[in-house]
């Protein structure tokens, strides 16, 4: 017997995946750029924060497939 897939819990997955690869490099320009406006760094700290926000989006993705998937 083949057990049926809840479209939900892909579209829960589809979301999830959406919101870290862009909300990691939003969240990282938007502090860098607070934090260039403090130190009058322009671009060097909002540079710095969208490579780190890429990195740690694809990071938690990455984490979030293997769970979803069963490999830890």
């Amino acid at each position: 017997m083949k057990t049926q897939k809840n479209p939900f819990r892909a579209m829960a997955l589809t979301s999830a995946i959406v919101s870290q690869l862009a909300g990691g490099p939003l969240a990282g320009a938007f502090l860098g750029k607070w934090l260039d406006e403090q130190f009058t760094t322009h671009p060097l700290f909002m540079i710095t924060g969208i490579l780190l926000g890429v990195g740690a989006g694809t990071y938690g993705t990455i984490r979030l497939v293997r769970e979803y998937t069963g490999e830890h």
